[in-house]
């Protein structure tokens, strides 16, 4: 089988290697298609060698079918479409101990701290799996697990129907928070300083404003009579965008900080003690969120196609990150399947 294989700072290899037999409570899966996230692109970057090691398989969105079922597994069928949710937590931790093992501090991340998803056969345990509606096209349900992460961040966030949510960030998680927000009932406001993730928020009806030619807090104080945004989600990663996501807030707003911030942010917290408002971190996601977001994607009330900017052989996974980090796409994925395409 071929795998796509992380030998150090980007350098990627394309592997021969055999399909590792699934062991009791384990299936194999034929992939069909893998995601490449920004997760990946900083493996790819040389950012996490401390947990990534050499020669190994990354990618952790996916989709496939299964291939084989290993003794004393139950519940599968050969050829069944499934996903996976790739967290694997210890169950032991202050974290685990306190149910929220999503973010446990141990964690066994499928793709990062074991064998990922880049592989035309993914051996995993079977708990991890989750099935997929037959008429469910594969290459969309690769986008489950992004949306998984939105549908937690919202969820943290307590989104309901009329808040005035503002989602600073236009990627391809703040553009599915946006998705989600507004399928919860709010008003949706994104923020991006990119042309072309504009057009295509546009593209899929969120409403969307250059931060560079658009004053967002007097726009967000209009529409809301003075009062602010009752939610901001940072999903920029910038100092600015910080700062915008703070300003924009209501009394008693809430904050979701959902970017990983590479160093220490000013942050105005004057601001927060005049407001009274409340930051929240939204890390990874639970079993509940890639459920639901498997029903999103399965409704087409996640717009995937629009959102699916290119599909590579896994040959040309060394020019399919080049591509995401240079920009101009949304999601990129990669067809891991064998035989006729």
């Amino acid at each position: 089988m071929k795998a796509v294989v992380y030998r150090g700072a980007r350098d990627l290899g394309i592997e021969d290697r055999d399909p590792v037999p699934p062991g009791p409570g384990q299936v194999r899966i034929e992939v069909a298609y893998t995601g490449i996230c920004g997760t990946d692109l900083h493996i790819y970057h040389g950012d996490m060698d401390a947990r990534v090691g050499d020669s190994a398989i990354i990618g952790h969105e996916m989709s496939g079918r299964i291939a084989a079922v290993g003794p004393d597994t139950t519940g599968w069928s050969i050829g069944q479409p499934v996903t996976v949710l790739p967290t694997r937590p210890c169950g032991t931790c202050p974290a685990c101990q306190r149910g929220h093992s999503h973010v446990c501090h141990a964690m066994n991340f499928l793709g990062i701290d074991s064998p990922g998803a880049m592989q035309s056969y993914w051996t995993v345990p079977a708990d991890l799996v989750l099935p997929l509606p037959e008429d469910l096209p594969l290459d969309h349900a690769a986008l489950v697990e992004p949306v998984a992460v939105a549908v937690h961040d919202v969820r943290r966030a307590n989104v309901t129907a009329d808040d005035q949510v503002v989602v600073v960030g236009g990627g391809p998680v703040g553009a599915l928070i946006a998705v989600v927000a507004r399928d919860r009932g709010a008003r949706v406001l994104l923020v991006e300083l990119d042309p072309f993730r504009r057009e295509v928020a546009e593209g899929i009806g969120i409403e969307v404003v250059d931060p560079g030619s658009t004053d967002v807090v007097a726009l967000v104080n209009e529409r809301t009579n003075g009062a602010g945004a009752d939610i901001a989600f940072e999903v920029s990663g910038s100092a600015g965008g910080v700062t915008t996501a703070v300003d924009v807030l209501t009394t008693r707003g809430r904050l979701v900080m959902v970017a990983i911030h590479p160093r220490p942010r000013e942050v105005n917290l004057h601001r927060f003690f005049w407001r009274e408002l409340e930051l929240l971190g939204a890390r990874l996601y639970q079993r509940d969120d890639m459920v639901e977001a498997i029903q999103l994607v399965a409704s087409g009330a996640i717009p995937a196609q629009q959102l699916i900017s290119r599909v590579e052989p896994v040959e040309a996974a060394s020019a399919a990150f080049t591509a995401l980090e240079g920009g101009g796409v949304m999601k990129v994925l990669l067809d891991l399947r064998e035989g006729d395409k």
